[in-house]
């Protein structure tokens, strides 16, 4: 007879068999804070322009070498359920203001690393997570007083440089000049006088070889595709854009066709012919140069746009299609009809060039302000091109929060030291338990200075002291020196090391929300797994699904 064992009164004998329960200070907060701790140490080697790159290999195998915390936490499937609210932070912060993910895990990391000093020296989490979000009330009301630097005119290109290039210059020490170029240039050329701007709208068209100083910047749209028919090319073209085949119509219904003669044979394709030529012509008749289609186009079909000069383009990307029916003006036809002149787009030229030995097909506007403009990036490796393609979608992120707000704070640490030596002396006014918890969050802001200067090479502890004796003199604006070797401190503003205000902003509140959270669970109850795979997740709207 098998022996029966009993479950553990409370919680436990309510639960499934397999269900754990983790409760109090030790189980659950110190486990958490564990987690957060080494999943922060981990993407803080990556922070800041000598930041370290990761190679990571995700679940279909594709590799990835970067820095960029945002790309190494998407790739990397975190179970632990903790982590997995760092995480959540950080992708709130890319789709909040498209930069500082890394900014976020660090400093939440830090917080909780702080915290749990103060646990073991018998504070509550709730009195931590208190002064907490006394702390990041503080920050909030002093970030203004802070900004050093404002872009009023989104116009100007040089205005525009100076805001993005810092973005960019965390990804690509080095080439942050050129790409920062590219990518003003790109953003200025799209952006609508009423509307907001759209980041959708900057197009990037990675082609290997040559290297990143061949890049270019095309108002319009580029396609790695060869063209289908003879015609390679068409200047102030009408455009006819169709998601249809462009081929005789198959019928929905089938039917029998009874022939008698040599002749009716002859007549039943030609008919079809006949028919298929009449709507090829209408449509060259109505002025359409360039034909471009989402499906296959038919060998009779090619021939008669061969016949009537018109040039024919595939793209297999419902995506692309409808991006270049907005870039060209043009409605996308669903079946093969002659198109109105509403329905018609234009397009300066269209031509199939090489760049390199990839032949591309490339729709030019010339006009001053087009819809979409593409930034064609050239490099020695895909892996390389990839990490240049995640600095310009930095940039182009950076440039769509200063549409926002224009506020620029000083960068290389100098917001994060000013901010921490406030905070130190208002935690001397508080009377209560909670003037720890603020003195550790201007422990923790040190984290981000510290990181900078870990990641180059330098005493990060004779840094923090330079840059509060700096900050004691008054100099507001002083920063960490990445370029010296002996841990000296600089003006950010004059070096033009700046941070966009809503990234500072939006950066601290996330990490605070995420590290009061986590202090404030006292029990984890986890059910027992379900059997069998796991749930399909739902398609996201990328260019490849």
């Amino acid at each position: 007879m098998a022996l029966h064992v009993p479950k553990a009164p409370g919680v436990p004998q309510m639960l499934k068999d397999g269900a754990r329960m983790l409760t109090g200070l030790d189980e659950a907060v110190f486990s958490n804070i564990n987690a957060c701790k080494q999943f922060a140490q981990s993407v803080r080697s990556a922070y800041g322009p000598n930041g370290m790159n990761k190679m990571i290999i995700n679940h279909i195998e594709k590799q990835f070498v970067t820095s960029d915390a945002g790309t190494i936490i998407r790739e990397l499937d975190v179970e632990h359920p903790a982590a997995k609210l760092m995480v959540l932070a950080s992708q709130m912060q890319d789709s909040e203001v498209g930069d500082g993910t890394n900014f976020v895990i660090v400093f939440c990391g830090a917080l909780l690393e702080a915290a749990e000093e103060l646990l073991t020296l018998g504070l509550k989490p709730s009195e931590i997570a208190d002064g907490y979000e006394r702390a990041l009330d503080k920050c909030v009301e002093l970030l203004p007083e802070l900004v050093c630097h404002e872009i009023k005119d989104y116009k100007n290109v040089d205005a525009v440089v100076t805001g993005i290039k810092p973005a960019i210059m965390s990804k690509q020490y080095g080439n942050e000049d050129f790409i920062a170029q590219l990518v003003a240039k790109a953003c200025i050329a799209i952006l609508p006088e009423k509307t907001t701007f759209n980041v959708d709208n900057v197009r990037i068209c990675k082609i290997l070889g040559a290297g990143l100083q061949q890049s270019e910047v095309l108002s319009g749209m580029v396609f790695k595709r060869e063209v289908e028919g003879d015609v390679t090319s068409a200047s102030k073209a009408k455009i006819a854009v169709y998601s249809c085949p462009i081929d005789i119509t198959q019928t929905e219904t089938k039917g029998t066709v009874l022939i008698k003669t040599a002749d009716e044979l002859l007549n039943f394709s030609r008919g079809e012919e006949s028919l298929l030529e009449k709507q090829i012509k209408d449509i060259a008749d109505a002025g359409v140069k360039v034909v471009v289609a989402g499906a296959k186009f038919g060998d009779m079909a090619l021939h008669f746009l061969n016949k009537y000069g018109v040039m024919a383009v595939r793209l297999n990307s419902k995506f692309d299609l409808r991006r270049l029916a907005k870039t060209v003006n043009a409605t996308v036809l669903p079946r093969l009809t002659t198109p109105t002149a509403e329905e018609q787009g234009y397009c300066d030229s269209v031509r199939v060039d090489e760049v390199g030995d990839t032949r591309v097909v490339a729709f030019v506007m010339n006009a001053s302000e087009s819809r979409i403009s593409t930034v064609v990036i050239r490099g020695s490796t895909d892996n390389y091109m990839d990490d240049i393609e995640r600095a310009i979608d930095d940039g182009v992120n950076t440039f769509k929060a200063i549409t926002r707000d224009g506020r620029f704070l000083p960068g290389a640490g100098a917001t994060e030291i000013e901010l921490a030596q406030k905070l130190l002396q208002y935690a001397d006014t508080l009377p209560g338990l909670e003037q720890y918890a603020v003195r550790k969050v201007a422990v923790a802001l040190e984290s981000i200075p510290r990181a900078l200067a870990d990641n180059s090479g330098a005493n990060a502890t004779e840094v923090i002291n330079n840059l509060y004796k700096a900050h004691k003199d008054g100099k507001q604006t002083y920063g960490y020196d990445i370029d010296s070797d002996s841990g000296e401190v600089c003006d950010a503003k004059l070096k033009g090391v700046l941070d966009a205000f809503l990234l500072k902003h939006w950066g601290i509140k996330y990490a605070v929300g995420v590290a009061t959270t986590i202090l404030k669970v006292n029990q984890i109850i986890m059910a027992k797994r379900a059997g069998g795979p796991k749930p399909k997740q739902p398609a996201g709207s990328d260019d490849e699904s």
